[in-house]
């Protein structure tokens, strides 16, 4: 389990640096990497980090519990 979280934890990252080029630079790294927005590789990532954010959300629980 700790591999998973791990794994989700750098995909948000990814996304968070992202974003974060988006923000300042108008600058897409993901699309420019795999073909554009609109490519399926795109898409498959976009999904990808978006399913790993969502999985994140149970890392609330874990901090509740200590």
């Amino acid at each position: 389990m700790k591999t998973c979280n791990v794994i989700a934890l750098l995909l948000v990252i990814i996304g968070g640096l992202n974003w974060l080029l988006v923000g300042i630079f108008e600058w897409d790294l993901v699309a420019e990497l795999f073909g554009g927005m609109d490519s399926t590789l795109s898409k498959i990532v976009y999904i990808i980090i978006g399913l790993a954010a969502i999985y994140s959300l149970t890392f609330f629980n874990k901090i509740n519990q200590k």
